[in-house]
């Protein structure tokens, strides 16, 4: 293979620089930013798999693959995680799956809007495990604040960043 070509997880090779060798995992359940992924992967020509353990509505538009999976609880994770490469975006709110999806060399951003990276993903792990702890011992009690539209506004910002940092880094 040349050196602007990339081998994609379907076997397919695609040339460096071609949108689509850039691709979206939406970790799908309880993700409030599903619609913004939509437009902004419209706009670029890039594929997105919304996995989910059960359909959600998609867009009709064949750059839009609904996957559902089944069985263990994880599974929706596990299909993510065995997938994304070096080229590829995954949305997600959930630490582990943003952990095993940086170790695959993969960019993830929650749909807050945070990039979570080599070097922030292990503070993210050890302060989910501190909430945890904290809420099972009843020192803590409440959710996560509520989504507000300054958080989607910094989602698509990011987003878009993460998208040209990789068409960039292809060429």
């Amino acid at each position: 293979m040349k050196g602007d070509q990339v081998e994609m997880t379907d076997g397919k090779v695609r040339t460096a620089g071609d949108p689509s060798v850039i691709r979206i995992y939406v970790d799908a359940d309880a993700c409030p930013v599903k619609d913004e992924v939509f437009r902004v992967a419209k706009r670029y020509g890039l594929k997105v798999f919304v996995v989910s353990n059960g359909r959600i509505r998609t867009p009709p538009d064949p750059s839009v693959e609904m996957v559902v999976v089944t069985g263990r609880f994880d599974a929706a994770d596990d299909w993510i995680a065995e997938r994304v490469t070096p080229t590829d975006i995954a949305v997600t709110s959930d630490i582990p799956l943003a952990s095993r999806c940086i170790e695959s060399g993969g960019r993830v951003l929650d749909p807050k809007g945070k990039v979570f990276t080599p070097e922030s993903i292990g503070d993210a792990v050890a302060n989910r495990e501190l909430m945890a702890y904290l809420r099972e011992s009843g020192s803590l009690t409440g959710g996560p604040a509520p989504f507000e539209s300054r958080d989607r506004s910094r989602f698509l910002q990011k987003l878009d960043d993460l998208i040209q940092a990789l068409l960039k880094a292809s060429r």
